[in-house]
């Protein structure tokens, strides 16, 4: 029990490190169209990540919060709840969706499998995941994350010290249409929000003191400010090469050399399915009880196929900053109002 905050921060990095943040696009959106501003920006949200993701949970422990409905309840009442509810509903729906969709692409472009066997296999391990309810996602992102930060880490170190640098390509561009670097700092965070509360409200069994709250979501969020600042250096390095690419890591892991790039493709998948996991358990947990559960799961994973055909890189850049925004309100109202 003494070491609960190992779990609770390696559920918080599996659940915000996903397809856009492990590969690059996230990074890219959010920080790298502004050039070395938006290492402030990336310093903004590790920041932010930190503080809020220590409160949040510092609040679901004092207030005995056990659960995403009796958080909801609690906070916005019945009325605006039930609209509450919705919206996150359909985050979580699109967000599993966008990662069904990323395994796809890995699976046809770096293995030269069939689109649709990357869909079915992150299905399947979903859906056997979805059966054992919190002690599943603590359990996978246990094993996955220290798999995650030493590659993406690892990846970062080779390529900015033995990239060749070019100054004038890591300048970026002025203009975004999420404003500057400190407004895209704040819809990121905002754009994770609602995934971390949900996960968040059903940790309280995990939460057995003060003291793991705090230093959970200290550690988990400064792990994700430095995974997420190795990548936004290696895209500044390269820029001009990855700017329109759907998984621009891909890319420039060939300049370690080809293996490593199918290396890194299988770091990204699990990535993908970290983030996966979280958005469905929540799903499936919020229409399902013990005895429906295997029926409510498999509906819900059939259901996410249609929309993971739209294109990887469109649902990013439209939906995470409409949720970014969302979902930021959201997550201060919580910590204002618990």
């Amino acid at each position: 029990m003494k070491k609960n905050w190992l779990k609770i921060s390696s559920i918080y990095v599996g659940t915000v490190i996903g397809a856009g943040f492990a590969s690059g696009r996230e990074i890219i959106e959010f920080f790298g169209i502004y050039g070395l501003k938006g290492i402030f920006g990336m310093t903004i949200s590790g920041i932010l990540f930190s503080i809020l993701g220590s409160l949040l949970l510092l609040k679901i422990y004092t207030n005995k919060i056990n659960g995403f409905d009796d958080l909801l309840y609690k906070i916005f009442g019945k009325h605006l709840s039930q609209v509450l509810d919705i919206i996150i509903i359909i985050s979580l729906y699109t967000g599993f969706s966008i990662m069904i969709s990323a395994s796809g692409a890995i699976f046809k472009e770096e293995l030269g499998m069939a689109y649709s066997s990357g869909v079915f296999f992150m299905i399947i391990l979903s859906f056997i995941i979805f059966l054992f309810n919190i002690e599943g996602l603590s359990f996978i992102n246990s094993i996955l994350v220290p798999l995650l930060t030493i590659g993406i880490i690892f990846t970062a170190i080779y390529l900015n010290t033995m990239g060749e640098y070019d100054f004038y390509n890591i300048n970026g561009v002025n203009l975004s249409h999420k404003g500057n670097f400190f407004t895209s700092a704040l819809l990121y965070v905002g754009s994770n929000s609602l995934i971390i509360i949900i996960v968040f409200s059903s940790l309280f069994p995990l939460i057995n003191s003060k003291k793991n709250a705090i230093t959970g979501g200290l550690v988990g969020g400064f792990i994700l400010y430095i995974l997420g600042l190795s990548i936004l250096l290696s895209m500044l390095i390269y820029y001009p090469n990855v700017i329109n690419m759907d998984i621009p890591m891909l890319k420039i892991t060939n300049y370690i050399s080809s293996n490593y790039r199918k290396f890194y493709a299988l770091i990204l998948w699990c990535a993908i399915f970290t983030t996966a996991i979280a958005n469905g358990s929540s799903f499936v947990n919020r229409f399902s009880n013990n005895k429906n559960k295997l029926i409510v799961s498999g509906i819900f994973c059939i259901i996410s196929i249609p929309l993971a055909n739209i294109g990887f890189s469109k649902l990013i850049s439209f939906i995470y900053p409409v949720f970014g925004l969302i979902g930021f309100f959201v997550l201060i109202f919580i910590l204002v109002k618990l």
